[in-house]
């Protein structure tokens, strides 16, 4: 569970800090599409923003290109299913008025926890 919330601020936290290769940003319709950066030039983070906000599917990555997450956001809220990838394993937690409402943990393609708020 430790993990979860340290996966979920550093989803949220990367587009706070300053790095040495600048984001770039395109305006599609009504929303900004934003793609940020490792320093060796990969793709970090991919998101869109509406409104100054957080909105739509962000999408995070490791160093070498592989998914680390997927996340979803309406209005700068948490919304829907929230994927963390690691390895083999996959946990997905569910947000209902940007709070947890579930968590399900998989491992090599077997759930292993699932917890309900509801």
């Amino acid at each position: 569970m430790k993990n979860l919330i340290l996966g979920t601020f550093l989803l949220a936290g990367t587009t706070l800090f300053a790095q040495k290769i600048s984001p770039d940003f395109e305006q599609e319709d009504t929303v900004i599409k934003g793609t940020f950066y490792y320093e060796d030039g990969a793709v970090k983070q991919k998101g869109t923003y509406k409104n100054g906000k957080l909105h739509g599917q962000w999408v995070m990555y490791a160093p070498d290109g592989s998914k680390m997450a997927i996340a979803h956001y309406e209005k700068g809220k948490k919304v829907g299913q929230w994927f963390y990838y690691q390895d083999q394993d996959l946990t997905q937690i569910i947000y209902t008025d940007n709070r947890i409402a579930e968590v399900s943990q998989w491992k090599d393609r077997n759930i292993v926890y699932s917890q309900s708020n509801k």
